[in-house]
């Protein structure tokens, strides 16, 4: 009986003690997120596609993701991820579990341009135009 009371008096102020947190860590790390962001066009007026983007600063540097869907003609759905960080600027395409990241190369005006190998995205306002050899696939930028 002795036995049993003392187990569950070390269990009950095992768990007392064990469930204090404290919120320290690395204090240069600063993480803003926001789940749905306002948008506005070139004209000012506010973009109707929703986005979902973050940002995370380490050090005094700051890099940003921004999550876009767009639909292709077809009607598939493809998921878009800009990053743009100190050192690159991306973007990740994911469509059939399968996700091709791009760096950026050039951009012309309101005109994006990002490439690996044979493959090449061309990002204007709210349409994304995949080059891959011959084939062209045009995406627009849509709210799900």
């Amino acid at each position: 009986m002795k036995k049993g009371l003392f187990i569950a008096a070390s269990m009950i102020a095992l768990s007392l003690t064990s469930c204090n947190k404290k919120e320290s860590g690395n204090k240069s790390i600063i993480k803003t997120d926001s789940s749905e962001t306002v948008v506005k066009d070139t004209n000012g007026k506010i973009d109707s596609v929703s986005q979902s983007s973050s940002s995370l600063e380490v050090n005094g540097q700051k890099t940003e993701k921004t999550d876009y869907v767009y639909k292709a003609i077809d009607g598939t759905l493809v998921k878009v991820v800009f990053k743009n960080d100190p050192k690159e600027s991306t973007v990740a395409i994911t469509s059939n579990k399968k996700t091709f990241v791009l760096t950026k190369s050039e951009t012309k005006g309101d005109e994006t341009i990002y490439k690996k190998d044979d493959m090449t995205a061309r990002v204007v306002g709210d349409s994304l135009h995949l080059e891959q050899g011959s084939n062209i696939i045009e995406l627009k930028r849509t709210k799900i």
